[in-house]
């Protein structure tokens, strides 16, 4: 089996960092900057509400908005210039760091964020609880008391509620979608249509899957009408991506329980 490719890059990082009155001095944000490709981007905390007034809170959730679009404007060079000079007092940059850039921008970005940002949990609000696929088939599968292994902050753009959580993949049936190891987001109770959806099952048999008692594969069914005029499923499937594994059928005696879908891989 041939080893994956990582692409890397040089960059450059800089560090935003808050001091408001009162409060110790802490990091704010990350900005990553490559300049190959001219590429400058930034992600700042959410929590503000957690360590400021309401006043300053409104200004700095402002901040990230208003850096991008100055990129836009600006260009990352010119952006880059404009912070180092401007920036003093409650909001200030630090130097320029430099970085290898792999596995992509974005991912790189995310992973100097979580290094460096400490912001507070707010579940369901930012986080989202991290569980193994064994402890959320115990929690939504069976209604089970189960403990969170921790939390991650969820991308800004994701709605959350209280049905997501989040848990690492292993195993190649899904790749490239779905990497070895990935963090995915999932929310529990698939409802509505699951045609081509992404799930996340536990197989009580494991033979299926080569002894994985949980695996995400593709949804597809097809249906008939049955004698009383209602649809019944003739035949379900859960299918890989990756074209070295195999898809297999639910049979009637199948023991195999969906346990929720796919919502997003994370960085």
């Amino acid at each position: 089996m041939n080893a994956a490719v990582v692409e890397t890059a040089r960059g450059e990082f800089l560090l935003l960092e808050v001091s408001l009155p009162g409060r110790a001095a802490e990091a704010a944000g990350v900005l990553l900057y490559e300049a190959a490709g001219n590429l400058l981007d930034v992600r700042m905390r959410r929590d503000w509400d957690q360590i400021a007034e309401p006043e300053e809170g409104e200004v700095l959730e402002l901040v990230e908005r208003d850096l991008r679009d100055k990129i836009a404007e600006m260009g990352a060079g010119g952006v880059l210039g404009y912070i180092e000079e401007t920036l003093s007092n409650s909001l200030r940059v630090s130097e320029r760091q430099p970085v290898l850039i792999a596995g992509g921008f974005q991912a790189t970005l995310n992973r100097l964020y979580r290094q460096f940002v400490a912001s507070r949990v707010q579940p369901y609000k930012t986080h989202l609880p991290v569980y193994s696929c064994r402890a959320a088939a115990g929690r939504w599968g069976e209604q089970q008391e189960v403990e969170e292994e921790g939390w991650i902050e969820a991308p800004a753009d994701l709605r959350l509620i209280e049905e997501m959580f989040v848990a690492q993949v292993r195993g190649r049936s899904m790749e490239p979608e779905i990497p070895d190891g990935a963090w995915c987001v999932f929310r529990a109770g698939v409802t509505g249509s699951r045609q081509g959806r992404r799930v996340l099952v536990e197989n009580f048999s494991e033979s299926e899957t080569g002894g994985q008692r949980y695996t995400i594969k593709r949804y597809t069914s097809k249906k008939k009408h049955a004698e009383d005029g209602s649809w019944q499923h003739e035949v379900i499937r859960l299918e890989p991506l990756n074209p070295e594994f195999e898809a297999w059928e639910i049979e009637e005696d199948s023991r195999v329980r969906v346990l929720a879908e796919l919502v997003r891989v994370l960085d």
